[in-house]
């Protein structure tokens, strides 16, 4: 099981680098590696679990944070309504967005960086998303409002990008032109 020990944080440079392709079929390693990230991100909602292992809860995790260098990502999430977004995913990849833009009024956070960064992290209002589950079937799911984020922000930690890298320094509350904000 996963712990915050296994976390990679702020500065270790794998979180900079680009990650590769997982082969398909996946090896049995890197499904036990992907089962892990989405058991992490479920045991870390749960606050028994989190309590009793010192988790910090979080609604998404990417390989890179573990320090593997390879395209895996898990998110589990409820959208506004409260339908569950639960996926461990091999290669994601985003396949279109919309032109519209979104937000998280309260900002975004990381499991790898551990201090609060304010400011507002513009993302894409809307999403497709492929990518290929533990089975090796593809998946394609269309998202918007908080998952739309939460998959943005996962599918960069693959490419080295973090979160704040978004965030206008001189004005992190600037305000985003055409773009939806959502209350977390």
């Amino acid at each position: 099981m996963l712990t915050m020990k296994d976390i990679i944080r702020d500065g270790h440079p794998s979180l900079r680098q680009v990650a590769s392709e997982v082969v398909l079929p996946a090896s049995e390693e890197d499904k036990s590696i992907l089962k892990s990230l989405l058991e992490y991100v479920i045991n870390s909602q749960d606050s028994e679990l989190s309590l009793q292992y010192g988790l910090r809860p979080g609604i998404g995790l990417a390989a890179p944070q573990i320090n593997v260098l390879k395209r895996m990502i898990a998110v589990h999430v409820k959208n506004e309504q409260g339908q569950l977004y639960s996926y461990a995913l091999f290669n994601p990849k985003i396949m279109s967005h919309s032109v519209e833009k979104a937000y998280l009024t309260s900002g975004e956070g990381c499991l790898s960086v551990d201090e609060n960064i304010p400011g507002y992290v513009p993302r894409y209002a809307r999403v497709t998303v492929k990518g290929f589950d533990l089975e090796g079937k593809e998946i394609k799911i269309r998202l918007k409002g908080l998952p739309a984020i939460v998959f943005q922000h996962e599918i960069d930690h693959l490419n080295g990008i973090m979160f704040y890298d978004y965030i206008d320094s001189s004005n992190p509350y600037k305000k985003i032109d055409n773009a939806i904000a959502i209350e977390r």
